[in-house]
């Protein structure tokens, strides 16, 4: 099947785009792999990470509520973090995939955690790369992006935030190719996503993970220094963290290769 692009409904006012990439031998087919991205982005954002997935695993890349190709949102739409993890079970039932390992970057790795302390019957194992716990901190950050989004356009706010984001270990074809990526997404759709994200705090649901977790970050991320990820890291149990050079706080993006082979790992270590 190699690569397929669907929409699936997952509510009176959404569908959602998904990326299936399907390269599997019938005989060696072990549990979907699901990836979810972060702001601004959309499945495309995990497009490095395929390959070391898609011989043995279905890899399911969604576009989250309101980005890439799945519906837009109305700047004046609620956003809901729960909900966004109500639609992902709807893609699972949508897609009849029962149990998923499940991998996310920056904010989708926070619903990605979310999802497995909420539903662990549908989930095997996660991976949180670059992921915050809690986003509370962007209470002052939010509003001010909102207004240079409202004034200067998405890619204004992108050029101007891409540093923060990315470090500077990649080369500027890779910051180009991020950047147009990132600047597709409907000003709408971050009106309304940057209203929650201030919300969205985890923390009191780690406890309540009880399958394999992975949590990778880096030496410098702007997202929080490594002794506060392991703080939070280590209320989940049995836990694993990966700490990567770098000054990135978006690791999935500036390195695909080691974070990829370092999450397939782990994940090859479970029996399941």
């Amino acid at each position: 099947m190699a690569s397929e692009l669907r929409k699936i409904g997952v509510g009176e006012d959404c569908e959602l785009a998904v990326r299936l990439d399907d390269y599997l031998l019938p005989w060696d087919v072990r549990p979907p792999v699901v990836m979810l991205h972060g702001l601004a982005e959309s499945g495309e954002a995990f497009r490095r990470w395929v390959p070391y997935f898609a011989t043995h695993h279905l890899v399911v890349r969604p576009d989250l509520r309101g980005y890439g190709d799945s519906t837009p949102m109305q700047g004046d739409y609620v956003y809901r973090f729960a909900g966004l993890g109500d639609d992902i079970v709807r893609l699972l039932d949508a897609l009849k995939l029962d149990r998923v390992f499940l991998i996310g970057g920056k904010i989708g790795g926070t619903l990605a955690m979310h999802l497995t302390a909420k539903h662990p019957d549908r989930v095997i194992a996660v991976a949180a790369v670059g992921a915050p716990a809690s986003l509370t901190s962007f209470n002052e950050r939010a509003p001010t992006w909102r207004k240079q989004i409202h004034e200067q356009g998405v890619e204004a706010w992108v050029r101007e935030t891409t540093a923060g984001r990315l470090g500077s270990s990649l080369p500027p074809a890779a910051l180009d190719w991020w950047i147009a990526l990132m600047s597709k997404t409907k000003a709408s759709t971050l009106e309304a996503f940057l209203q929650m994200v201030p919300t969205v705090d985890v923390t009191g649901e780690l406890p309540s993970i009880r399958r394999p977790a992975l949590v990778i970050t880096t030496t410098g991320s702007g997202l929080g220094d490594v002794n506060s990820v392991k703080a939070w890291q280590e209320t989940i149990p049995g836990s694993k963290l990966e700490v990567l050079p770098g000054d990135s706080y978006h690791v999935a993006a500036t390195d695909p290769d080691v974070c990829a082979r370092k999450v397939r790992e782990f994940f090859d270590r479970l029996k399941t």
